[in-house]
């Protein structure tokens, strides 16, 4: 079953980074070599601090990521494993 976009999502707040569940950029030149692709971007639903909450367009899985692993967060949290 697949999921349609999140409804917050805004084609404007966008992130290049790989998806986990379809990995779909894995043979893309451009994102190799960590340039802003026009094909292989994800939805920036929205963020709390360094995590970002992101949907992918092409498989619209959902997930967090943590841009700052191992480092406290400024609310005084543990960082996510």
């Amino acid at each position: 079953m697949r999921l349609p976009v999140d409804p917050q999502a805004d084609p404007a707040r966008r992130a290049w980074v790989a998806c986990p569940a379809c990995d779909d950029a894995r043979h893309c030149a451009i994102c190799a070599d960590r340039r802003t692709c026009g094909e292989h971007w994800r939805h920036l639903i929205a963020n709390s601090g360094p995590i970002l909450h992101l949907q992918c367009p092409g498989c619209a899985h959902i997930w967090s990521l943590d841009t700052r692993p191992g480092l406290p967060h400024r609310d005084g949290g543990t960082p996510s494993p």
